[in-house]
């Protein structure tokens, strides 16, 4: 019976403190999601209470008619899309160099892929935005995917190179019997069963440049070219405290990312697990 006791009042205590912890990380979501549709424009007038102030579709409507939300999200959706179709491109071929090439000063350059992901990336912003200039690519969009691609390569290369290794190059031999040369291996081969890990890397690095504000306010300078971070920033700076917009925008932004996560979440699982086995 003192088990037994001892074991309830154990397992409350745990609930009513998951409970705790589940209401403090869900308040500021649910705060968030309150202000968007709440009145008025600052977030010092709002309810400490979630939607306590009202219910209006008025930042909605500001934004899809006075701002430039369109083209924000147009600018961001063209870099995510290419930002991953290049990386996985790019450190496809990478990683498939590494993994099945013998040559001079590659263990080398493995540790500096490695050292460089050691490295926050805005220690290297001020040489960033010089050879962004010298480029011509400042306030360019193809510019800032330029960045974003180079800053995937270093782990990711790393990451698809270890999925590689485990598939067997035997494979590789057989198909080099057939006549085959190294790109058909390449593409007919190999990244076929590496589908999985290639699947996983387009979901990240198509995330990635969301709500990235660092290298946008780099790279970018006009309001044309302004990403959906720019934008949406620039209605809680010190000259605005439009946070109720901000929010608005904010709940536009997480509602695809939702049904994305919902939709893309098997596929993540399956390719994680995979990536995960050994022959």
């Amino acid at each position: 019976m003192k088990g037994t006791r001892k074991h309830i009042v154990l397992t409350t205590i745990l609930v009513i403190f998951l409970i705790l912890i589940s209401l403090i990380v869900l308040y500021p979501i649910v705060f968030v999601v309150s202000a968007a549709f709440a009145p008025g424009n600052t977030a010092t007038g709002l309810s400490i209470i979630p939607f306590a102030d009202g219910f209006t579709l008025d930042h909605f409507t500001y934004l899809f008619n006075e701002t430039n939300f369109t083209l924000w999200f147009q600018n961001t959706l063209i870099i995510a899309i290419c930002t991953s179709a290049l990386s996985v491109i790019v450190c496809s071929l990478a990683a498939y160099i590494f993994s099945r090439f013998k040559f001079t000063l590659k263990k080398t350059m493995l540790m500096a892929l490695l050292v460089l992901q050691i490295f926050p990336s805005f220690v290297g912003m001020i040489a960033i935005y010089v050879i962004i200039n010298r480029m011509h690519a400042y306030d360019q969009l193809w510019g800032l995917v330029l960045v974003y691609v180079a800053g995937n390569v270093p782990y990711n290369t790393w990451l698809v190179k270890s999925y590689l290794d485990t598939i067997p190059k035997s494979l590789d031999e057989a198909a080099r019997i057939d006549g085959a040369n190294h790109f058909t291996i390449f593409s007919r081969v190999v990244l076929p069963i590496a589908k999985p890990i290639l699947i996983f890397l387009a979901i990240t690095t198509f995330t990635g440049p969301w709500m990235d504000w660092i290298f946008p306010k780099l790279v970018l300078g006009s309001n044309e070219k302004q990403t959906l971070a720019l934008g949406l920033f620039s209605f809680v700076t010190d000259r605005k405290d439009q946070f109720t917009t901000f929010a608005a925008g904010a709940l536009l932004v997480a509602v695809p990312f939702i049904f994305f996560f919902v939709i893309t979440q098997k596929q993540q699982t399956e390719s994680l697990g995979a990536a995960a086995v050994k022959e």
